[in-house]
């Protein structure tokens, strides 16, 4: 048997946020969990909306899913923790509504069956994976510019680098023969330099984040690549930059003035919590051009990148995010808050996890 840690009382997951919405935005239903599926559906058009059209699932469907995932994540939660060194990942399949959690050691199947996931035997831990991932990282400004990335990938066991089509050769030439090496279109931040919705720098444009007690959170590249101008919304003064790092994380702190009043919401979507997901279960985002868009959690730890610089600890999602995206908040239909949008490309939407970012700057999320 491997070594065991003591188990926390709690099975809950603290990590990422949600969306700020500013005092004169739409109002919210109670939280999603106590709603039936047609006040649910009443309560929340544009987020069901957005989980028909991107996940096939009706009010119904999804508010069931919303329940099973909340189940999944206290159960992958506890299992990290009283697996210890075994611990290899886990994924939430929507499909099925199953959690599956992969284990080193055989005889620790038995344990993760009992609480009511499927189990699987794999060679390598998460505690390995991601070691890899720290050895790409400290070598990366080294890496060739035809790679575009790393991760650790739980269902496949294996670190896997993403490269520029064509450039497969050359990514495992830099990172060994240990990992797996995937061609994906370059991955760009999701800035514009167009007026809009949301709030304005200057001449450019991003989304707000989570709400906090004195501002919001977002994308730090809005600040880094922009200059850093005046905040605006529909023309009036927002407040002032209270922090902003970018590259090497990509979060910001917005510290609004009296002229606005952060709210806990996301659309009409109260922010109950900030459990993360899991990979493979379902989320979706709210950004200033593409509005609601839902897709599935993919995996945590990424390195990317971009051509302005490389972030690492970023979270994956196949969720659509398109440019005056940045910043904008991701979010569970059950009103758990999950990061910021930070960039990627034709097929897959980064998003900077909460938890690093009210660390960084001591800040506390407004629920609704």
């Amino acid at each position: 048997m491997t070594a065991r840690k003591v188990a926390r009382t709690s099975g809950v997951v603290l990590a990422a946020a949600a969306l700020a919405i500013l005092n004169g935005m739409p109002g919210s239903a109670q939280p999603a969990s106590t709603d039936s599926a047609p006040a649910f559906e009443a309560a929340h058009p544009g987020l069901v909306s957005a989980m028909q059209r991107d996940l096939g699932l009706d009010a119904a469907e999804a508010r069931t899913l919303m329940v099973k995932q909340d189940a999944a994540t206290a159960t992958e939660d506890s299992l990290r923790t009283s697996l210890g060194s075994s611990f290899a990942g886990a994924w939430f399949d929507i499909s099925t509504a199953k959690l599956t959690v992969a284990v080193t050691d055989a005889a620790d199947a038995a344990e993760v069956e009992a609480a009511g996931a499927e189990a699987t035997v794999v060679a390598r831990s998460a505690a390995q994976l991601d070691a890899k991932v720290a050895q790409l990282n400290a070598v990366e400004k080294s890496a060739p510019a035809s790679v575009t990335g790393w991760y650790a990938d739980s269902k496949t066991n294996s670190v896997v680098v993403t490269a520029l089509p064509g450039k497969t050769a050359e990514a495992a030439a830099f990172a060994g023969s240990d990992v797996r090496v995937v061609e994906a279109d370059a991955p760009t931040t999701f800035a514009n330099i167009k007026g809009g919705d949301a709030y304005n720098i200057g001449s450019s444009r991003c989304s707000a984040g989570l709400s906090v007690t004195t501002g919001f959170v977002t994308a730090g590249h809005c600040q880094a690549l922009t200059g850093g101008g005046a905040l605006s919304r529909n023309g009036t003064s927002l407040g002032t930059w209270g922090g902003s790092s970018f590259p090497g994380y990509d979060y910001a702190y917005v510290r609004t003035n009296s002229n606005w009043t952060p709210q806990g919401l996301v659309g009409s979507v109260r922010v109950v919590g900030t459990t993360v997901a899991a990979q493979g279960a379902a989320i979706c985002k709210s950004g200033s051009t593409t509005g609601w868009t839902c897709g599935t959690r993919g995996a945590a730890n990424q390195t990317v990148r971009y051509a302005e610089g490389t972030v690492t600890g970023l979270t994956a999602s196949n969720v659509l995010c398109q440019a005056g995206d940045s910043g904008g908040g991701f979010i569970t239909s059950a009103g758990q808050g999950q990061g910021v949008v930070s960039g990627g490309n034709t097929a897959t939407c980064y998003y900077n996890p909460l938890g690093e970012i009210l660390s960084a700057y001591g800040l506390t999320i407004v629920r609704g």
